[in-house]
């Protein structure tokens, strides 16, 4: 606990003064709470009774007010109303303080887990699952406001206030109330885990039915994915209901002790007034005080039991600033303005689990300019290998070269923006057109954005659109059809004019008249370019001038098809260095 606590503190550093004068605003409350009961003891024991005003007030107070049963009440009234308004200001200014403070704690460790999260491998994000790490940035960073201001704010000064108060009765019960809490603590933790596994399942469930709406309509499944969530909900209800019943349980220990205590003050203190060594307002007072020592007792007790629900929170928090890059950059990378294209794999294997080998020792040049087809199986490898390219994951032996360098000798903002990308399922933001082909270069002209999209044979749908280039595309681009989709990520790719052109099956999911547009387009895109393309079709690479043919993960053919751009050597060389089942078939 004490390790989350430092590390609560140290993102909460650059707010300590705010946090400061928070716990100072809140420490006020203590004197205020003192002098709140007094306007009460003076009207019943020197208004109504004919006890003489407490000392201070006796001697700074005129004859003529002092005497008068009427003034005393209305300066009991006045006195009332005074430290009301005194305590609605000290309010006022601590709530303004806390909202703020709490806002700015929220956004910028949210920010700070989102930024990381962005960084983490496509294989953390691929075990994980989306809705984990949105759960995890949405729900889990609120712990920080909770703990550093709205728990441990009011645990702390009702600390202060029950040492300043009563301390010996403090004596009394903070053993008993730290023999309770050790019992209760494992309880509440291991609670809070299980309700937020369940939750963030729960969020599981909703964002996949939401994501595939379409299939789910298509299938008729709305019933079945309705009782799947519920199923979930119903699992976290009962779990949330445990976790507050232990806290109920909790809870109610604390009020019968504190309930008994004032049981037995209330006793005592009407014998001494019964037998006259006490007043009735003084009485009044007393039982007004031990009102105050009790409620931060309640206080320590309710934000005991929540406190362990908050840190499970803050755990999950951390635990995703604690995982460390699979693909890491290196402290003196080297910078990349723009590659010639080269490219190497030497002995390059690879897979997501220990033990599952997705690629084999694949080893084959590409020299610049060159356009290389990509061929095989669904579930071959293809894929896997343009994401190697990127360094969305890391070869796990061999090496991946270009131009002569380690991709990991880069630094890896430089080499990822040596690369476009259009991928067989365009990706589209649910932003404007205009935004969506700006993308890859956010700076880029309206000029540059038509240019762009005239290239990539998009200009003539865009314009006839109501909106033209300000048109919203929906969630993923679902208001256009599918070769508008990809004819916008061919004008994103064309924008970012990178010197390495990745291609994954572009045109698997579109009609043969769009199919022809589409590898138009690409094909101005190819040109200069070192071009990496996936297809199942053969007649879609026939202008490649290397084709690879890769089989369970295995390079068992490497063609070169014409010399335009690939020099024999590169290829045969590479092609001879290949130990594979019955040679490498060469063109």
């Amino acid at each position: 606990d004490m390790t989350i606590y430092r590390r609560l503190f140290l993102q909460a550093r650059p707010y300590r003064l705010h946090i400061a004068g928070i716990f100072l605003l809140s420490l006020l409350d203590g004197p205020l709470g003192l002098v709140a009961p007094l306007p009460l003891k003076i009207a019943v024991d020197s208004g109504i009774g004919s006890h003489p005003l407490p000392g201070v007030l006796d001697r700074v107070l005129p004859a003529n007010v002092a005497g008068s049963p009427s003034r005393i009440l209305l300066l009991a009234a006045f006195l009332m109303v005074g430290v009301a308004a005194l305590g609605g200001l000290l309010g006022l200014a601590s709530t303004f303080l806390r909202s703020y403070t709490a806002e700015q704690l929220v956004l910028n460790f949210r920010t700070r887990v989102f930024a990381h999260l962005q960084r983490m491998s496509l294989q953390y994000h691929d075990a994980k699952g989306t809705a984990d790490s949105v759960y995890r940035i949405q729900n889990d960073t609120l712990t920080l406001q909770y703990i550093c201001l709205d728990g441990l704010s009011p645990f702390v000064t009702s600390i202060f206030t029950l040492a300043a108060m009563f301390y010996v009765t403090f004596r009394m019960v903070a053993p008993f109330l730290f023999l309770l809490s050790q019992k209760y603590r494992p309880i509440f933790r291991e609670r809070s885990k299980q309700v937020k596994q369940i939750e963030s399942s729960a969020m599981a469930v909703l964002q996949e039915v939401l994501s595939a709406l379409r299939v789910v309509k298509a299938f008729g499944r709305e019933q079945h994915e309705e009782n799947r969530y519920m199923r979930q909900g119903t699992a976290g209800m009962w779990a949330r209901i445990k976790l507050e019943f232990i806290g109920g349980a909790y809870s109610l220990v604390i009020g019968l002790v504190t309930a008994a205590g004032t049981a037995a003050v209330l006793w005592i203190g009407m014998r001494h007034v019964q037998a006259g060594e006490l007043t009735l307002g003084s009485l009044l007072l007393v039982m007004s005080y031990l009102g105050q020592l009790y409620s931060p007792l309640k206080t320590i007790g309710r934000k005991a039991a929540s406190l362990q629900g908050h840190l499970v929170g803050a755990e999950r928090a951390f635990s995703v600033l604690d995982q460390e890059r699979d693909v890491p950059e290196k402290p003196n990378a080297l910078s990349l303005r723009r590659a010639s294209g080269s490219i190497t794999f030497q002995n390059v294997s690879f897979s997501y689990d220990e033990g599952h080998p997705v690629l084999h020792d694949m080893s084959f040049e590409v020299p610049a300019g060159a356009r290389v087809g990509i061929s095989g199986r669904t579930g071959a490898g293809k894929t896997t290998l343009l994401s190697l390219l990127t360094r969305l994951y890391d070869p796990t032996s061999g090496a991946i070269l270009l131009d002569g360098s380690d991709l990991r000798d880069y630094r890896l903002a430089d080499l990822r923006n040596q690369f476009a990308i259009v991928l067989q399922e365009p990706v589209l933001f649910s932003t404007s057109i205009a935004e969506n082909i700006a993308y890859a270069r956010p700076e880029a002209t309206e000029e540059e954005i038509v240019r762009a999209a005239k290239l990539a044979d998009a200009h003539d749908f865009i314009v006839r659109l109501a909106n033209g280039y300000q048109t919203v595309v929906g969630e993923r681009g679902m208001r256009l059809s599918g070769g508008e989709r990809q004819r916008i990520a061919v004008a994103r790719a064309f924008l970012k004019d990178a010197p390495v052109l990745l291609l994954d099956e572009p045109t698997s999911s579109v009609d043969m008249r769009t199919e022809r547009a589409i590898m138009m387009a690409t094909e101005r895109l190819m040109q200069g370019r070192t071009t990496f393309l996936i297809a199942h079709r053969m007649s879609t690479l026939e202008h490649c001038d290397i084709r690879l043919e890769i089989e369970h993960g295995r390079l068992v053919s490497a063609v070169r098809t014409t010399q335009q751009n690939a020099s024999p050597s590169a290829l045969d060389s590479t092609a001879s260095t290949v130990a594979l089942p019955g040679g490498v078939r060469r063109g």
